[in-house]
């Protein structure tokens, strides 16, 4: 599995999502810019790390974001090293485990959301489901 998630075309395709998702840099200040030029030069430490299991994720950046009602909402960056593996690992997981999930599950999956199962429980309610 360590081979599928360390190929060339997967890193690839986590690399190219991670840039067009673009966002903000984690505790380390690199940005999704530079991402590319840091792999490239640092792929062999980075890969080593990731095979031998002493790859260490970063601390995430804490934003508060501003709620309506005056309170904050607390975000988590990670870094975009971080959100590279992510992407690569999530890329080679979900197709063995997603197919495992309930039909009626919703939150952290592909192409569907929280507002996917309010959408489903309204139409249950409609049906005369309590």
């Amino acid at each position: 599995m360590m081979g599928q998630l360390l190929s060339r075309e997967n890193l690839l395709l986590a690399l190219k999502r991670v840039e067009k998702n673009k966002g903000s840099h984690g505790v380390d200040g690199m940005s999704v810019k530079s991402l590319r030029q840091h792999i490239l030069s640092n792929w062999d430490s980075l890969r080593a790390s990731l095979e031998n299991g002493t790859y260490a994720p970063s601390p995430v950046r804490r934003v508060e974001i501003p709620k309506l009602n005056g309170g904050v909402r607390l975000l988590g960056i990670p870094t975009v090293i971080d959100r590279l593996i992510q992407q690569a690992i999530a890329q080679v997981l979900s197709p063995i485990f997603d197919p495992m999930f309930s039909e009626h599950s919703h939150g952290f999956r592909p192409r569907r959301r929280g507002h996917d199962a309010v959408k489903k429980a309204q139409t249950y309610i409609e049906e005369g489901y309590e």
